[in-house]
């Protein structure tokens, strides 16, 4: 059989101080140059990585958090990119004449946009009084996006799931049948006031979206302390039969790097025939109900 090696990579970056912070951009693009180094043909940073994240609280100047897709920040990022022949997933928080957005674009290696995915489920919840338990507040500030494309770049199909996404099977499942072979998933994951449950229940719905659809699931946390959040890592690359490749660590930013083989799709998605079983006819209520 055929194979199509492929090397992706999740730039797990660290705690960001403040908007606009040139840590954070001076180490994206130092995780770049490593990627070009190391032969990585996909990329992906995670969710929000160039601004603190401040969904957890109400702030009224949060215009200050993002950006316009032609931001001098993310044209350099993109430059970087094209320079090293990466295809790229550039998460941000994105300002349009439309709405504000929880973003990711995503650039082909030759520095072609494919296009844009905007998050599409959009959660908030309650703070409570123990340590960490800040809440989150993205109903606040997102317009929730309105479509789920499938990019082709790297010469892989491509779908984007950011953070809360992954944790609603139907979005990933609609992925799948419009032909991806890799879900991306850029995550901020907290461990809000609950870390034994939230570190415990990290890899289950990355496992279980990559195993339920036969796909690969290329999955990007930030790590480390940032004000009262702490910020699991522990990125990981997931492969069609639900088995972790490579996982990130817990402590430190890290460039997660594994060469998968797309034909593996095809081959999980043989032994265990979704496709044919399905029984879409049955499945009108969850479209349909309220």
């Amino acid at each position: 059989m055929t194979t199509r090696r492929l090397v992706v990579a999740a730039a797990q970056t660290g705690p960001v101080a403040q908007p606009g912070d040139p840590a954070i951009a001076e180490a994206a693009h130092a995780m770049l140059d490593e990627a070009a180094r190391r032969g990585v043909q996909l990329l992906t940073f995670s969710e929000l990585f160039l601004a603190p994240f401040f969904p957890n609280r109400l702030e009224e100047n949060f215009r200050r958090f993002f950006m316009r897709e032609d931001d001098p920040v993310l044209e350099a990022l993109r430059a970087r990119a094209r320079a090293a022949g990466i295809a790229l997933v550039l998460p941000f928080a994105e300002f349009t004449g439309a709405g504000h957005f929880n973003s990711a674009l995503v650039q082909d290696a030759d520095g072609r946009i494919a296009g844009r995915y905007r998050k599409t489920h959009i959660p908030a919840y309650f703070p409570d009084d123990r340590a960490g338990g800040t809440g989150s507040y993205e109903k606040f500030y997102f317009t929730p996006g309105d479509a789920l494309p499938v990019f082709t770049v790297a010469g892989v199909r491509v779908g984007v799931q950011i953070c809360n996404d992954r944790l609603y099977p139907e979005g990933s499942r609609a992925l799948a049948l419009a032909g991806a072979e890799i879900i991306v998933m850029p995550i901020c994951y907290s461990t809000y006031s609950d870390p034994a449950h939230r570190a415990s229940i990290w890899e289950v719905p990355l496992r279980a979206r990559a195993f339920e659809n036969g796909v690969f699931a290329l999955a990007c946390n930030r790590v480390g302390v940032e004000g009262p959040r702490h910020h699991l890592g522990r990125s990981m690359i997931v492969d069609p039969r639900g088995s972790i490749v490579a996982e990130a660590g817990t402590q430190a930013p890290e460039l997660l790097v594994a060469t998968i083989d797309v034909a593996d799709v095809s081959v999980a998605r043989a032994k265990f025939p979704w496709w044919r079983d399905r029984r879409p006819d049955l499945y009108g209520p969850l479209v349909h109900a309220g």
